[in-house]
Parts: C-alpha cells; structure tokens; sequence
C-alpha cells in the first residue's frame, strides 16, 4: 500500500474562482503554523510546485500550489502527494514565478500580476502545505510592474534581481508610423530597468534604468532588444549578466518582421551592486536569445558563466562567459550534435556542482499533446565534455511537455524533477549526475488539465 502525506485538510473550496486564487493572503498556510518549525530527519526538504489549467490545458493560469516533503520521502515511490488538492496557494493571479534557498529551507514568491503584482513574499518550509510566512513584505511594482521577471542571485540567498524593456521605435520629422518611408526611420530606442532585492530585509538594494543599444547598423536593419530576464552574477561578483531577446521590424512599415538573419546570441553586462556602465556583448558562436523563459537560464560554474539560447537557427548551444566577462567562443557546445537531434530548444536546465547537468529540451518533430506544445524531454549535460545523453530511464509521451517548467532541486551531486504529463500522474525523479544513475520516486497526483513545473 502506498503511503499517503496528504493533509486532512482540503484546499478544494478555493478553487471555485480564480479570483480566490489571486487574492489569497500571504499568511494562508493551509492549518496551523506550529510554533517551532519541522526539519527533516536527514536530508532537506523538496519542494514541487504545481500550475493548475485555467482555461486550456497546460495554460498554468489557475493558479500555483506547492507542497514538501523531506528527501527521503522524494525518493520513495511508495509515498504519494496529491499538491492540488492539498497544496499551500501562492499568492499569484497567474502561475508564480518560484525561487528556493539552496538549502531548501526557503521558499521566495514575487506575485505575478493581478492585484498583488509585483509582491515579494518569503515562507519558511515545514512540510506538507505548511509554509509559513516569514520577514515582511516589499512591493518592486513601482520599479518593474506588476509582472516582473526576477530571479534568485546565486550569492548565498541574499539578493534577487528584476528587469524590464520598453520600447519605442523612432522616425524623423519625415515620417510618422503611419506614413513610413525606408528614410524616415531612427532607430528603435530600448530603456532598460533593473532592480535588486534585498531577501533577507525584505527591502530595495537599488534601481537604475539605463538606454542601451545595438550596433549602429544593426539597428539601421531594424533589430532591437525586445525582452530581458534572467540576471546571473559572475564568479568575481562585479558584474551581473542579463538576457535578452533580439526582435526586428519592417524600416519601411514599423511592422514585426519575422523571416530575417537571427543575430549572435546577445547579454546585457553591468557593473554590480551598482547597477551602472550597460554595454553589450555577442556571441559568433551561438546564435538567438538567450532571456530564456521561466527558468534560470544561466549559471556560474568554475569561474565563468554558462548560458543556454532559444531559437538557435542550428538548434540550442550552451554559451560559456568567461572570468573577461566576454563570450569565449572557443567553447563550442551544440546541442544538435551532442543529443544527434534537429532543432533542439532548451527549456529549462539545472548543473550540480560537478559541472553536469540535468536539462529539459524538445526538438524539431516533437509531437504536439494536449497543450499544443511539442513533447519534451531531459538530458544528461556535461558541461566540461561538452556532452549530452538523453535520460531514458524516465518515462515520456505526448503530453508530457515542460515550456513552463521552473525548477530542479540541486543537493550534492544529486538533481531532484517532476514527470508528469499534462492532466496525467506523474513521479518525482533523481538524477546522480556523477554516475548516470536515475531513482524513481514519490508519485505526483495530477488533475484534469494541470501540470507540475519543477521541484524546488
């Protein structure tokens, strides 16, 4: 028989709106907050988050619930956890957009849109649905909305960081957007903002919006910097790297152009803590963007950064940043030619400390599931190798597809994620990313329409 840690306690009345959903208070913790918080026997905790349909499958729009259990448990298939229907609500009118102490100890949320929009709230975590809500609460709305694309800074769970773009593209007294000639065109301006979070004193480290730009004739082509995410500090701990998606326009129309020459992979470096001297750098060996989604999509490993790219025309690369803070582009990692695949689209990727990694990803002819998404899978990454080996141990079908996956719990050498297809069970899975070895382990309980997006 398998065990049960499902809570007596049900969530399933706050289900009946979304609007309950988004409006959920920050000291709601499903029961009784003990006085002294529970810690695991051995191990730490695991943490899976789950993104409820809204309105079509796989959409995440329901709204985000999250549940615990000790490693231990993690890495039993007799134990089973039912999050949606006895998971704690995270404060978030869409899907929530999740961080972790690298302890587990931890659980930080930043709501994103709605009405709490913009809101960081921290939860110490005692198992099951219990998190407790812990420090105090500071809006970042006012310096980067209410939707905010922000991320954990790897600097000992002091520090997150928030960006935006806005755009405006730019004619002379020629020309106005609805009278365009190929003359009349400027150029398109980008104004970037980026904030830093304290997450120990719930409070703003600093702020500062800076107008960037690409080369001179780059931007005569039309092509800008339309998006940014995923800020990343560097080994020394003086710059911060951020992402960023390349779009371009018509000159002569100021409409979106989409078939056009996809541009070396672009980052966005900065002096840190102070936020000041923007320039930007590019890769001539990858190709695309490299803002990623809603997972980190790069990492600090032995003294350089390493990045993954979107919409590589010769399919996903990871990049290496080297200690100059400029792209090495002798490290050639093409992930076509290591996994032996077409168009490979990295959607979410963890390394251990060991340099090997554990990476989500889908390919040219990837059935299309229930989501319309294309079926995804992991792979095995070593990043010194510059190899990648698809993990067969796991299970896979159509419906299973990770565009929103989040997160992977990192504990030594070990990898810690959620399979489970759209509307379908699942099972938590360890990868030893030192010996190949994969552990089946707790089952995932899902329900119509919904999906898990990573443990934490």
């Amino acid at each position: 028989m398998k065990s049960n840690l499902t809570h007596i306690k049900s969530f399933a009345v706050a289900f009946a709106t979304l609007g309950l959903l988004a409006s959920c208070s920050s000291d709601d913790n499903g029961g009784d907050t003990p006085t002294t918080p529970e810690q695991p026997t051995e191990g730490r905790w695991i943490t899976v988050a789950a993104a409820k349909m809204g309105d079509n499958p796989g959409d995440g729009n329901g709204g985000t619930l999250i549940y615990s259990l000790t490693s231990e448990d993690a890495k039993d298939p007799t134990v089973s956890i039912a999050p949606f229907d006895n998971g704690f609500i995270v404060p978030s009118n869409r899907t929530a957009r999740l961080q972790s102490s690298e302890d587990g100890s931890t659980v930080f949320n930043i709501s994103y849109a709605g009405d709490t929009g913009g809101n960081y709230t921290k939860y110490t975590v005692n198992g099951g649905q219990d998190f407790t809500p812990t420090g105090s609460e500071v809006s970042i709305a006012p310096y980067v909305g209410t939707a905010p694309r922000w991320i954990k800074l790897f600097d000992g769970d002091n520090t997150g960081s928030a960006v935006y773009v806005s755009t405006e593209h730019q004619v002379d007294d020629n020309g106005t957007p609805n009278d365009v000639t190929d003359d009349s065109y400027i150029r398109t301006s980008q104004t970037i903002g980026i904030v830093t979070l304290d997450l120990v004193d719930s409070k703003i480290n600093a702020f500062e919006e800076h107008e960037i730009g690409l080369s001179t004739e780059e931007e005569a082509l039309g092509y800008y910097i339309s998006r940014i995410d995923m800020p990343t500090l560097n080994a020394a701990g003086d710059k911060l790297y951020i992402g960023a998606r390349v779009s371009k326009i018509n000159p002569a129309t100021l409409e979106s152009d989409s078939d056009y020459e996809i541009l070396g992979s672009k980052t966005i470096v900065l002096d840190y803590p102070s936020l000041l001297n923007p320039t930007v750098i590019t890769s001539t060996v990858g190709f695309g963007n490299t803002n990623g989604y809603r997972s980190i999509n790069s990492f600090e490993y032995n003294g350089s950064v390493y990045q993954a790219n979107q919409s590589d025309p010769d399919g996903s690369h990871i990049l290496k940043i080297g200690a100059d803070n400029l792209y090495d582009n002798s490290y050639d990692f093409n992930l076509d030619d290591a996994l032996g695949v077409t168009g490979a689209y990295v959607l979410a990727w963890r390394p251990a400390a060991n340099g090997k990694a554990v990476l989500a990803y889908r390919h040219d002819g990837s059935a299309e599931g229930i989501s319309g998404r294309g079926e995804s899978f992991f792979a095995l990454v070593d990043l010194n190798a510059k190899t990648a080996t698809k993990i067969n141990d796991i299970p896979y079908n159509v419906n299973f597809e990770l565009f929103q996956y989040q997160g992977y719990a990192v504990d030594g050498n070990e990898i810690y994620l959620t399979q489970a297809p759209v509307g379908e069970n699942g099972n938590i899975y360890i990868v030893d990313t030192e010996t190949g070895a994969v552990t089946k382990g707790a089952e995932l309980v899902n329900t119509t329409g919904s999906h898990f997006i990573g443990a934490f």
